[in-house]
This record gives structure tokens, C-alpha cells and sequence, in this order.
């Protein structure tokens, strides 16, 4: 949206829900920015099957985007099938012989009636822009944040509605983007894995229009929380 605040935007999730994680913000776009420098790595030789990307899966670029802002294309999201497929740079049907799908359904870790029904991103994006929150250079779809209990807790009471999700992490990127919801995902071993994203953390993502009155409501959670935590603390005296 013309004229936000991104910075504004950053300062405030950070400050309300003292995260330890800048926010990302996430950006689906019909062509590639040239004002956004691309992310920039060499490709391994592909595998047997034709994968290869700039990074295991789209979720490492969650990690990178903390830091800078850069445009991805498909290519760049190739090793990782299921990620290249919920971010909507292909159809499942062209997914599902690869190597890595076959290993998670000979595992067990998903079915193939799970697999089919994996959201994607629509309509398909030529670029995906990842970058920190306060620097970022579109207008994000979505604001990427990665949580611990207590601010799950917060963004709880603020947000009732939340919803949560499981495995794979990367598909709540889609679901947010179409449903609107504020969803959640309890995170999935393939990302951690790949990602090495500590184990007290989950993602949240948000849709960009809704951030504006999250914050609203976190800033009357956090007010209710202090309150609660002042009365506990002078409650707790008494056992002292």
C-alpha cells in the first residue's frame, strides 16, 4: 500500500512483541524489480532429477532476508520441489516424480492425499522479494515473523482467530496470501533441517492489509499483560 510505514511497521511488531527476529517481508511479483539486486549464489550441479536452487529451499531465504533485501526467481527456488510448487512456480503434476517428494512419501513424513491438497501461490509469480520489514522495497503480500511461546501467547490474545497449521512451514505462505487469515505453522523437520532455525521457534505469517490492526490489538493485549504481570509480581511477594 502506497505511503506505509514499513519502518513504523517494523519498530512497533518488534517493540509490542519484543521479537528477537527482525520481521521479513515477503512480496510476490508479476515481473523481476530491476531496482532489487538479485540474491546472488552459484548453483550446485543439479541432481538426478534436475534439482537445483540457490539455497536447499525457499524457507533459507527467510533466514538471509533478516539482513537484506534481493529478488528470487524460480530457478533460485528449484531444489526444494515442494517449496517450488507452494511458492507457485509450477504445477504438482510436474513435482510429485522428483527425488525429494518420493522420499517424503516413502517415509511416511506426508501422503500423497496430504501432497495433493498443498495450497500454492496464485496467480504465478515471476519474482519473489524477500526483505527485512523496515527496508522493504515493495509492498510486501506478507509479513514473515518467527515466534517464541511467550509471543505466541500475545499474538494469541490479541489475535483469536489465529490459525494453525503443520507440516510443510512454507505452505502457510499461500494460505495467508488467499484466505487472509493470520496463520501459523508449529514449523516442519524438512525446514528445520535445512533452515537450522532454533527449535524454540514457529512462523507466523501475516498478510500485509491485517497488520494494521494486529497491532491495534496487541497494543491493548501487551497493556492487559503488563497489568497482570505488575499484580502477579506484587501478589507473589507473600511467599517470599
Amino acid at each position: 500500500m502506497p505511503g506505509d510505514d514499513y519502518a513504523g511497521f517494523d519498530q512497533r511488531l518488534r517493540d509490542l512483541l519484543g521479537l528477537g527476529v527482525p520481521p521479513i517481508a515477503i512480496a510476490f511479483a508479476d515481473h523481476l524489480p530491476e531496482r532489487v539486486p538479485s540474491f546472488g549464489a552459484t548453483h550446485p550441479p543439479p541432481t538426478p532429477d534436475g534439482r537445483t536452487g540457490a539455497v536447499p529451499a525457499g524457507c533459507v531465504f527467510w533466514m538471509d532476508a533478516t539482513s537484506r533485501a534481493f529478488a528470487t526467481v524460480a530457478a533460485d527456488h528449484g531444489n526444494c520441489s515442494v517449496g517450488s510448487y507452494t511458492h507457485g512456480f509450477g504445477p504438482l503434476a510436474e513435482i510429485v516424480g522428483n527425488a525429494d517428494v518420493q522420499a517424503l512419501l516413502a517415509s511416511g513424513w506426508v501422503t500423497a492425499e496430504a501432497a495433493g491438497h498443498l495450497p500454492a501461490v496464485t496467480p504465478a509469480p515471476q519474482a519473489v522479494v524477500y526483505a527485512p520489514l523496515a527496508e522493504a522495497p515493495l509492498a510486501p503480500d506478507i509479513v514473515l515473523l518467527r515466534i517464541n511461546g511467550k509471543q505466541l501467547m500475545l499474538l494469541n490474545d490479541a489475535w483469536p482467530e489465529l490459525r494453525l497449521e503443520g507440516k510443510p512451514q512454507c505452505h502457510i505462505i499461500p494460505l495467508a496470501k488467499s484466505t487472509g487469515e493470520i496463520t501459523l505453522s508449529s514449523g516442519c523437520m524438512l525446514s528445520r533441517v535445512r533452515t537450522g532455525m532454533s527449535n524454540n521457534q514457529i512462523t507466523c505469517a501475516i498478510p500485509f492489509p491485517s497488520l494494521p490492526a494486529l497491532l491495534k490489538r496487541l497494543e491493548r493485549a501487551r497493556e492487559a499483560d503488563l497489568a497482570v504481570a505488575a499484580y502477579a509480581a506484587e501478589d507473589g511477594k507473600r511467599f517470599s
